[in-house]
């Protein structure tokens, strides 16, 4: 493979991270509930078990989520 040493060709590559992540995620959590395993998933500040047949039990209360801008810093408690 060759090295990348364009700036533009970086930046096309890195915005496409977020959508291959997202994909990458779903595919995987299809395969745990296909397997018959449960998965962990947030719905604002709450975090639910989700069981293959779709059932989701509470598992937990969490700080609710924040939005952040590109380049800031953010400091948690």
């Amino acid at each position: 493979m060759k090295p990348i040493d364009n700036d533009r060709e970086i930046e096309k590559l890195e915005a496409q991270f977020p959508a291959a992540s997202g994909v990458a995620f779903a595919a995987a959590r299809e395969l745990v509930l296909a397997s018959g395993q449960s998965v962990l998933q947030s719905d604002g500040s709450t975090i639910f078990e989700v069981f293959p047949d779709g059932h989701r039990t509470f598992v937990k209360i969490v700080e609710p989520p924040i939005s952040v801008t590109v380049g800031s810093k953010v400091i948690l408690p």
